[in-house]
C-alpha cells in the first residue's frame, strides 16, 4: 500500500496510489506499507540506489541503520508496537530528502495510525519533510514515556500482590512480561537517541530552529527517561526474587509438616511393629489388656513427641 500526503495549503491531503500512478506534486510525505514486488520496482524510479528490503531494515548495525547516499539521509527507527499484552519492536524506515520524506514499514504500527490521524485533524504543525520526521519522533517518545509509566503502574499493583496471593504462577508470568516490554522501551529510547543525534551531525544547517529546539527537548527527555527503566528493572529483579522466596518459604512450610508428622508417627509405628512380630515367645501376647495398652502407649508417644516439638517452637 502507497499513500501520498499531499500539501495543500497548510493541510495535508491523503491520496493512495496504485503503480500505474505518478508521485503527485508537493507531496511531503510517501508512506509505504508492506511493498509488492510490484510496488517495491514502482518506487525503485525514484531512488537512485537499492530500495530497502525487509532484512536491510532490520540491520542492528549503526553504519546500516544511519547513513546517507544518493538518494538522501537514511535512518531506521525502532517503534513500539502493542500486540495484546505484549509489546514488540517494529523497524521503520525513513528516508529524508529536502523535499520529501519516505517511510518503509512492514507493520501497521498503531503510532503511525496515530499520527495519520493527527494529521488529518490538523494537530501536527509539520511543513516540511524534516519537521515531519521530528514530529514522529516526538509522538513516538511520548508513547515511550507513556509506556513506561504503564509498567511501573502494573509493578506497584504486583508488589501488592506478591504477599497475598495463594499462587504466583500468573504473578510470575505477569513480572517476566514487564521485563521484557521495560527492555523494549530501553531498546527503543535508546535507538531513537542514536537517531536523533544522527539527525542533528546530518542535518546541521538544515534543520530550522524550532525542529533544533524540538531535539534538544527530546534528547532532554530521553536521557530523564532512560534512569526510570534501570529503575525498573531493579524493581522487577526485586519483585522476582521476592516471589520466589515467597514460593520457597511456602514450600519449605509444606515440607515442615510433612517432616513433622513423619517424626510424631514413628515412635508409634515402633510400637506396632515390635507387636506385630510372630514370635513364639511373646509374653504380651497373651495379655489380657496388651491391645488397649499398645494403643495407649502408641497414642501416648505420638502426642509426647508432639508436645516436645511444640514446647521447642518447631511448630
Amino acid at each position: 500500500m502507497i499513500n501520498a500526503y499531499v500539501r495543500n495549503g497548510q493541510m495535508l491531503d491523503v491520496q493512495e496510489l496504485s503503480t500505474d500512478d505518478r508521485l503527485p506534486a508537493n507531496t511531503l510525505w510517501l508512506d509505504v506499507f508492506k511493498p509488492t514486488d510490484e510496488e517495491r520496482q514502482w518506487m525503485s524510479t525514484y531512488f537512485q540506489e537499492e530500495v530497502p528490503e525487509e532484512e536491510d531494515i532490520n540491520e542492528i548495525e549503526a553504519s546500516a541503520r544511519f547513513y546517507s547516499d544518493k538518494d538522501g539521509l537514511h535512518i531506521t527507527s525502532l517503534f513500539p508496537h502493542r500486540v495484546g499484552k505484549d509489546l514488540r519492536g517494529v523497524n521503520v524506515s525513513f528516508t529524508l530528502r529536502d523535499n520529501l520524506l519516505i517511510t518503509l514499514r512492514e507493520e501497521d504500527l498503531g503510532l503511525m495510525r496515530l499520527f495519520r490521524a493527527y494529521l488529518r485533524q490538523d494537530k501536527m504543525d509539520a511543513t516540511d519533510p524534516a519537521s515531519l520526521l521530528v514530529e514522529m519522533l516526538i509522538l513516538k517518545v511520548e508513547y515511550l514515556s507513556d509506556l513506561l509509566e504503564d509498567v511501573y503502574t502494573v509493578l506497584e499493583q504486583t508488589g501488592q500482590d506478591v504477599f497475598e496471593a495463594e499462587e504466583l504462577d500468573e504473578i510470575l508470568k505477569n513480572i517476566t512480561v514487564q521485563e521484557d516490554i521495560n527492555g523494549k522501551i530501553r531498546l527503543s529510547l535508546l535507538d531513537t537517541q542514536r537517531s536523533l543525534r544522527f539527525l542533528t551531525r546530518a542535518q546541521r544547517g538544515r534543520l530550522d530552529e524550532e525542529n533544533r529546539k524540538e531535539i534538544k527537548d527530546m534528547l532532554q527527555d530521553i536521557e530523564s527517561l532512560l534512569p526510570h527503566t534501570q529503575f525498573l528493572f531493579d524493581k522487577i529483579n526485586f519483585l522476582l526474587d521476592a516471589a520466589m522466596g515467597f514460593t520457597s518459604i511456602k514450600q519449605n512450610k509444606i515440607i515442615k509438616i510433612f517432616s513433622v508428622a513423619a517424626v510424631v508417627f514413628l515412635p508409634p509405628t515402633v510400637i506396632a511393629s515390635a507387636y506385630g512380630m510372630n514370635f513364639d515367645i511373646m509374653p504380651e501376647l497373651h495379655w489380657h489388656y496388651g491391645y488397649p495398652l499398645a494403643i495407649g502407649l502408641m497414642i501416648a508417644s505420638a502426642a509426647g513427641t508432639y508436645l516436645f516439638f511444640k514446647r521447642k517452637g518447631w511448630l
